[in-house]
């Protein structure tokens, strides 16, 4: 029981309606439960599952070594705790987009993104990536289409042809997968003026990647601005990973230099841990242990 209140056809279709609005909706990353939980707290309009940063929580670099029942069991996890749609990265269809799809529309999820790697993806930031022809591309965006039962399930395509090979035929890519049903298209544009260029080319609303770190020195953009330039979504990937993993290393540290931590004071931690305690809904698991479970 996780007290949410929305059902999964109602997350959909409330994704749909937003999307209509014409407003940026911002989708952060989170890689367990918790931080899915967290970002619902804050406000925000979705959650995004990152493949990348799934990985990298496993101890595995972003090269292919996840399998479907790791991300839709984690993924899973992660969309049934909020009343927020949650978006999952499906890297290139696990071998067979008919299941896949029909996985984690069973597990949950609002929609998903389909890249055109070879099976042994990489990372989007990271070199020796191999490219599926686009005829490829297009069949598999093709039967993810047809395989979801749930029209309101979205099907993103995103291709990596961009940095490989520009902006021109990552463009072609993403409205051809229009042209077989693709309800949004992902591609990572590597200036300012091929962010701009995107959006007015595409057949299809565009997602934009908040890839902070990357390798390819690709801008980063503040809300306003991918609004102004018209993209539909935003996915902060790494964001919460990335700051969790800094603020535990600095504390293991001092941890182990000193044998205390002093940034959190003894008020910070009992704050802490009562507003854990308030989100994973603890009061409410008391009350009806009280009301369900027999007394001597």
């Amino acid at each position: 029981m996780h007290f949410t209140k929305k059902t999964v056809a109602e997350k959909r279709s409330n994704l749909i309606s937003k999307l209509q609005s014409k407003k940026l909706l911002r989708f952060p990353g989170a890689y367990n439960p918790l931080c899915a939980k967290l970002i619902a707290e804050i406000g925000f309009d979705g959650v995004y599952v990152s493949g990348g940063v799934m990985s990298n929580d496993l101890g595995l670099p972003d090269i292919g070594l996840t399998s479907l029942d790791q991300v839709s069991y984690r993924s899973g996890q992660i969309a049934r705790v909020t009343d927020l749609p949650t978006i999952v990265d499906i890297d290139t269809g696990f071998g067979n987009c008919k299941k896949t799809i029909e996985v984690f529309e069973a597990k949950g999820l609002a929609g998903c993104h389909l890249e055109d790697q070879v099976a042994e993806k990489r990372c989007g930031h990271l070199d020796n990536k191999e490219l599926i022809s686009l005829e490829e591309m297009v069949k598999k965006i093709e039967e993810c289409v047809k395989s979801r039962k749930d029209k309101n399930f979205l099907i993103i395509a995103r291709t990596d042809t961009c940095r490989e090979l520009g902006l021109e035929e990552a463009i072609s890519r993403i409205n051809l997968a229009a042209e077989v049903g693709a309800d949004m298209g992902l591609l990572f544009p590597r200036t300012n003026e091929e962010a701009v260029e995107a959006v007015h080319q595409s057949k299809i609303p565009l997602v934009y990647v908040q890839s902070r770190g990357n390798r390819d020195n690709r801008p980063l953009f503040s809300r306003n601005e991918l609004e102004d330039m018209g993209y539909a979504m935003c996915i902060d990937a790494q964001v919460m990973l990335l700051a969790s993993f800094d603020a535990q290393r600095r504390m293991l540290g001092e941890l182990k230099e000193t044998g205390d931590f002093s940034l959190l004071s003894q008020e910070n931690n009992i704050q802490i841990r009562q507003e854990i305690e308030d989100i994973i809904n603890l009061e409410e698991y008391y009350n009806i242990e009280k009301s369900t479970v027999e007394k001597e």
